[in-house]
Protein backbone atom coordinates (compact mmCIF):
# COMPACT_ATOMS: atom_id res chain seq x y z
CA UNK A 1 0.00 0.00 0.00
CA UNK A 2 1.41 3.38 -1.05
CA UNK A 3 1.52 6.26 1.41
CA UNK A 4 2.20 8.80 -1.34
CA UNK A 5 -0.27 11.65 -1.58
CA UNK A 6 -2.54 11.60 -4.64
CA UNK A 7 -1.38 13.94 -7.43
CA UNK A 8 -4.38 16.23 -6.95
CA UNK A 9 -7.63 16.60 -5.03
CA UNK A 10 -9.51 15.50 -8.16
CA UNK A 11 -9.49 11.88 -9.30
CA UNK A 12 -7.03 11.07 -12.07
CA UNK A 13 -7.96 8.70 -14.89
CA UNK A 14 -6.21 5.44 -15.66
CA UNK A 15 -3.99 5.67 -18.72
CA UNK A 16 -5.96 2.85 -20.36
CA UNK A 17 -9.14 4.94 -20.18
CA UNK A 18 -7.69 7.96 -22.00
CA UNK A 19 -8.04 8.85 -25.69
CA UNK A 20 -5.13 7.48 -27.74
CA UNK A 21 -3.52 10.86 -28.45
CA UNK A 22 -3.42 11.82 -24.77
CA UNK A 23 -2.22 8.40 -23.66
CA UNK A 24 0.56 8.49 -26.29
CA UNK A 25 1.67 11.95 -25.19
CA UNK A 26 1.81 10.88 -21.54
CA UNK A 27 3.71 7.70 -22.39
CA UNK A 28 6.21 9.71 -24.46
CA UNK A 29 6.82 12.05 -21.52
CA UNK A 30 7.21 9.06 -19.21
CA UNK A 31 9.71 7.44 -21.56
CA UNK A 32 11.77 10.64 -21.81
CA UNK A 33 11.74 11.64 -18.13
CA UNK A 34 11.27 8.30 -16.37
CA UNK A 35 8.02 9.37 -14.68
CA UNK A 36 4.68 11.02 -15.44
CA UNK A 37 4.53 14.60 -14.17
CA UNK A 38 1.38 15.06 -12.10
CA UNK A 39 0.18 17.93 -14.28
CA UNK A 40 -0.44 15.41 -17.08
CA UNK A 41 -2.46 13.12 -14.83
CA UNK A 42 -4.42 15.97 -13.29
CA UNK A 43 -5.39 17.60 -16.57
CA UNK A 44 -6.07 14.32 -18.41
CA UNK A 45 -9.44 14.05 -16.69
CA UNK A 46 -10.69 16.65 -19.18
CA UNK A 47 -9.31 15.65 -22.60
CA UNK A 48 -10.35 18.77 -24.56
CA UNK A 49 -8.82 21.06 -21.95
CA UNK A 50 -5.70 18.86 -21.79
CA UNK A 51 -5.21 19.22 -25.55
CA UNK A 52 -5.78 22.99 -25.50
CA UNK A 53 -3.51 23.51 -22.48
CA UNK A 54 -0.59 21.57 -23.91
CA UNK A 55 -1.01 23.00 -27.42
CA UNK A 56 -0.65 26.52 -26.01
CA UNK A 57 2.13 25.41 -23.65
CA UNK A 58 4.11 23.98 -26.56
CA UNK A 59 3.48 27.03 -28.74
CA UNK A 60 4.93 29.27 -26.02
CA UNK A 61 7.71 27.16 -24.58
CA UNK A 62 9.13 25.25 -27.56
CA UNK A 63 9.27 27.90 -30.26
CA UNK A 64 12.36 29.66 -31.59
CA UNK A 65 12.74 33.34 -30.91
CA UNK A 66 14.59 35.96 -28.92
CA UNK A 67 14.18 34.07 -25.63
CA UNK A 68 16.15 30.97 -24.81
CA UNK A 69 14.36 27.94 -23.38
CA UNK A 70 16.13 28.65 -20.07
CA UNK A 71 14.85 32.24 -20.07
CA UNK A 72 11.31 31.01 -20.69
CA UNK A 73 11.69 28.72 -17.67
CA UNK A 74 12.99 31.66 -15.61
CA UNK A 75 9.74 33.47 -16.36
CA UNK A 76 7.72 30.45 -15.24
CA UNK A 77 9.67 30.02 -12.02
CA UNK A 78 9.69 33.70 -11.00
CA UNK A 79 6.00 34.31 -11.72
CA UNK A 80 4.97 30.98 -10.17
CA UNK A 81 6.77 32.02 -6.99
CA UNK A 82 4.76 35.27 -6.96
CA UNK A 83 1.57 33.25 -7.47
CA UNK A 84 2.59 30.86 -4.68
CA UNK A 85 2.35 27.82 -6.93
CA UNK A 86 4.43 25.11 -5.33
CA UNK A 87 3.93 22.66 -8.19
CA UNK A 88 5.19 25.02 -10.90
CA UNK A 89 8.10 26.39 -8.86
CA UNK A 90 9.33 22.87 -8.12
CA UNK A 91 8.64 21.33 -11.55
CA UNK A 92 9.86 24.25 -13.65
CA UNK A 93 12.71 24.94 -11.23
CA UNK A 94 13.93 21.44 -12.12
CA UNK A 95 13.59 22.16 -15.84
CA UNK A 96 15.38 25.50 -15.36
CA UNK A 97 18.28 23.78 -13.60
CA UNK A 98 18.66 21.51 -16.61
CA UNK A 99 18.20 24.16 -19.31
CA UNK A 100 20.39 26.77 -17.62
CA UNK A 101 22.92 24.15 -16.54
CA UNK A 102 23.09 26.10 -13.28
CA UNK A 103 21.34 24.85 -10.16
CA UNK A 104 22.37 27.93 -8.18
CA UNK A 105 20.71 30.42 -10.51
CA UNK A 106 17.60 28.26 -10.79
CA UNK A 107 17.24 28.16 -7.02
CA UNK A 108 17.93 31.90 -6.74
CA UNK A 109 15.24 32.72 -9.32
CA UNK A 110 12.84 30.43 -7.47
CA UNK A 111 13.32 32.40 -4.26
CA UNK A 112 13.93 36.00 -5.41
CA UNK A 113 14.98 36.77 -8.98
CA UNK A 114 15.90 40.34 -7.98
CA UNK A 115 18.88 38.99 -6.04
CA UNK A 116 19.74 36.18 -8.46
CA UNK A 117 23.01 36.02 -10.37
CA UNK A 118 21.37 36.80 -13.71
CA UNK A 119 22.17 39.32 -16.41
CA UNK A 120 20.63 42.82 -16.45
CA UNK A 121 18.78 41.71 -19.61
CA UNK A 122 17.25 38.75 -17.79
CA UNK A 123 16.31 40.95 -14.83
CA UNK A 124 14.51 43.36 -17.20
CA UNK A 125 12.72 40.36 -18.74
CA UNK A 126 11.61 39.13 -15.33
CA UNK A 127 10.59 42.62 -14.19
CA UNK A 128 8.28 42.80 -17.21
CA UNK A 129 6.99 39.24 -16.67
CA UNK A 130 6.22 40.01 -13.04
CA UNK A 131 4.32 43.14 -13.99
CA UNK A 132 2.29 41.14 -16.51
CA UNK A 133 1.69 38.48 -13.85
CA UNK A 134 0.74 40.78 -11.00
CA UNK A 135 -0.33 44.13 -12.54
CA UNK A 136 -1.02 43.65 -16.25
CA UNK A 137 -3.40 46.61 -16.17
CA UNK A 138 -0.42 48.87 -15.44
CA UNK A 139 1.82 47.78 -18.35
CA UNK A 140 2.65 50.83 -20.46
CA UNK A 141 5.08 52.20 -23.02
CA UNK A 142 7.80 52.66 -20.38
CA UNK A 143 7.78 48.91 -19.77
CA UNK A 144 8.31 48.23 -23.47
CA UNK A 145 11.06 50.88 -23.59
CA UNK A 146 12.85 49.12 -20.72
CA UNK A 147 12.74 45.87 -22.69
CA UNK A 148 13.90 47.56 -25.90
CA UNK A 149 16.87 49.04 -24.00
CA UNK A 150 18.01 45.47 -23.35
CA UNK A 151 17.60 44.35 -26.94
CA UNK A 152 14.17 42.75 -26.69
CA UNK A 153 11.82 43.20 -29.64
CA UNK A 154 8.07 43.66 -29.44
CA UNK A 155 7.73 39.98 -30.43
CA UNK A 156 9.93 39.07 -27.46
CA UNK A 157 7.69 41.20 -25.23
CA UNK A 158 4.69 39.26 -26.53
CA UNK A 159 6.47 35.99 -25.71
CA UNK A 160 7.37 37.17 -22.20
CA UNK A 161 3.77 38.26 -21.61
CA UNK A 162 2.40 35.05 -23.09
CA UNK A 163 4.50 32.83 -20.84
CA UNK A 164 3.67 34.90 -17.74
CA UNK A 165 -0.05 34.94 -18.56
CA UNK A 166 -0.28 31.26 -19.48
CA UNK A 167 1.45 30.21 -16.29
CA UNK A 168 -0.89 32.45 -14.30
CA UNK A 169 -3.61 30.11 -15.56
CA UNK A 170 -1.48 27.06 -14.82
CA UNK A 171 -0.61 28.33 -11.33
CA UNK A 172 -4.24 28.86 -10.48
CA UNK A 173 -5.27 25.41 -11.72
CA UNK A 174 -2.41 23.78 -9.85
CA UNK A 175 -3.30 25.62 -6.64
CA UNK A 176 -7.04 24.89 -6.89
CA UNK A 177 -6.50 21.21 -7.69
CA UNK A 178 -3.92 20.84 -4.92
CA UNK A 179 -1.48 19.45 -7.47
CA UNK A 180 1.57 17.90 -5.79
CA UNK A 181 5.05 18.09 -7.30
CA UNK A 182 6.45 14.68 -8.19
CA UNK A 183 9.31 13.68 -5.86
CA UNK A 184 11.56 13.18 -8.91
CA UNK A 185 11.58 16.92 -9.63
CA UNK A 186 13.51 17.74 -6.47
CA UNK A 187 16.71 15.97 -7.57
CA UNK A 188 16.65 16.81 -11.28
CA UNK A 189 19.52 18.92 -12.56
CA UNK A 190 21.45 18.90 -9.29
Amino acid sequence: MSTAAPPSRFPTPDLTDLPDDIRQRILAVQEKSGFVPNVFLTLARRPDEFRAFFAYHDALMDKPGGLSKAEREMIVVATSNANQCQYCVIAHGAILRIRAKNALVADQVAVNYRKADITPRQKAMLDFAMKVSQQSYAVDDADFAALHAHGFSDEDAWDIAGVAAFFGLSNRLANVTGMKPNPEFYAMGR
